[in-house]
């Protein structure tokens, strides 16, 4: 470890091992249609033990949605999908990119998404009343704290998720990712499939991870794009990550839009550099919106995301620059989906973070040392500050051998989960292969004919690329038609 803090961080956290758990039969899910606005997908919902290690007790409900196999004649399987967060609905994934993934996967898969325990539909967890009580919780305070004197308002408020979000909800108590993976294991068998098929994305990674290493024997095929490290994630080091990954990608769009002569350029660091403590010294007023230092560290973590949105944030952080009236980007409000109460819920099961504010402030330097990124990525996690782990998280080890391989899949410049995640789990798991894309943004799949064609042949046929595979970047983001590859399937984190 590089700081006193971190190693202090690190000694507090006790690697556990699953307890035995018995077996409680497989469920079954009774498929109806979704309705007139979901045609062609069937909509069910199963009830699987609240706690595993009682699994004749108490239960609760996970809803799941699938698009059928088109050609039943060739038909694989189920083909499980996690969209990341923790926290986004695998039902609304599969709504979304149900119908593109089956015709890439040549209708031979039950295209099934499902909300993991706690989130959507899947006896969500509510910290909040309503979607104004949410809103509620994030006045007076910053997306992330960027002078001292916000620091421990920030910390006191974010610590209280912990007593607001426990009380009196049971669930709250069961969240933890390997939870979520004997869930899986349980749909796996209530489909009828012998051994499972699986697609994650982000955060979806870590739940392929933990699942490969709890059912090391029950793998057809296991794809994971956008590729948490698990030991840092399940430590709670992801900062080590987070502090470097976002800058290292944001440099490439300050680089590559000097190249293409966008908006911001020619000096779009210089430019950059003096917008931030411009907007540190006073937030900026562009028409009727004001951007504080925060909002403007947010706007460019998007780059680590979505290359295709390159052209608008390089344009908007020109206006910035200039302090340009008359641009409004005000976004609609969205429903309250219970996505910032099930990521805590989830992160919190499973990862023990520190108590005390002194730890807290000091890591935020060290997240700060990294790079202007750091803070965004480190602070939000003082909502577990007083929130217990899971007894039944799992922390390792990672690296059991798989009853087939694991096909893992890394991009060079990936602001949210960065290549060397990739690159770790590809090492840990000794039954596994890397992909690559020499590209920008938050996975892969679906960016480029490469990368998409040897997924799909991977799930189809359990065929692995070359070893040492890497598919060449697309184009500069910046230059005009470059959206155009746009990923086909969206992930968070």
């Amino acid at each position: 470890m590089r700081t006193i803090a971190l190693g202090a961080l690190a000694a507090l956290m006790v690697t556990l091992t699953p307890a035995a758990h018995a077996d409680p039969g497989a469920p079954r899910i009774d498929w109806k249609t979704c309705g007139p606005e979901h045609p062609g997908f069937e909509c069910g919902t199963i009830k699987v033990p609240l706690d595993h290690d009682n699994p004749r007790g108490a239960t609760t409900t996970v809803a799941l949605n699938r698009k059928p196999a088109t050609d039943q004649a060739r038909r694989i399987g189920s083909l499980f999908l996690n969209p990341g967060g923790p926290g986004g609905s695998g039902i609304s994934f599969a709504f979304s990119s149900g119908e593109q993934l089956s015709a890439a996967l040549q209708g031979r898969f039950d295209i099934v998404g499902f909300d993991p325990r706690g989130i959507g539909q899947s006896d969500p967890l509510r910290c909040f009343p309503s979607e104004e009580a949410l809103n509620e919780f994030f006045e007076g305070i910053p997306g992330f704290p960027y002078q001292a004197s916000q620091e421990r308002p920030f910390f006191d408020r974010y610590r209280s998720l912990g007593r607001e979000c426990r009380d009196d909800q049971p669930i709250a108590q069961h969240m933890s990712t390997a939870d979520v993976a004997r869930d899986l294991d349980l749909l796996r068998r209530a489909v009828g499939d012998r051994k499972i098929s699986y697609l994650g994305f982000s955060y979806g990674s870590f739940l392929g991870t933990t699942y490969a290493n709890m059912f090391p024997g029950n793998i057809r095929a296991l794809a994971i794009d956008g590729v948490l490290n698990p030991v840092l994630w399940s430590s709670g080091r992801q900062i080590e990550s987070d502090r470097i990954a976002s800058k290292e990608v944001f440099d490439e769009f300050l680089r590559l839009c000097d190249e293409a002569a966008c908006p911001l350029g020619p000096n779009s660091k210089q430019r950059w550099n003096a917008l931030l403590a411009a907007a540190k010294a006073k937030p900026i007023q562009l028409g009727d919106q004001v951007y504080t230092y925060d909002r403007v560290i947010g706007t460019a973590i998007g780059t680590g995301y979505a290359p295709e949105a390159w052209p608008a944030i390089a344009d908007l952080l020109d206006k910035l620059s200039d302090a340009s009236a008359g641009l409004s980007v005000a976004a609609a409000e969205p429903d309250y989906d219970n996505f910032f109460d099930a990521y805590n819920g989830n992160v919190c099961a499973d990862i023990e973070y520190p108590r005390d504010f002194a730890t807290y402030r000091a890591v935020g330097r060290y997240a700060e040392a990294g790079s202007e990124f750091g803070p965004y990525w480190w602070w939000s996690n003082a909502a577990c500050a007083n929130w217990p782990t899971n007894p039944d998280r799992f922390t390792g080890p990672w690296n059991h051998r798989t009853s087939a391989p694991v096909l893992v899949v890394g991009n060079y410049f990936d602001g949210a989960t960065d290549y060397r995640g990739a690159q770790a789990v590809a090492r840990q798991l000794p039954n596994s292969r890397l992909l690559s894309y020499a590209g920008w943004g938050h996975t892969a799949y679906g960016v480029t004919k490469c990368i998409t064609d040897h997924m799909n042949a991977y799930l189809l046929d359990v065929k692995l690329p070359p070893a040492g595979t890497v598919c060449a970047a697309n184009p500069n983001p910046h230059l005009p038609g470059a959206a155009a590859s746009a990923p086909l399937f969206k992930s968070r984190r």
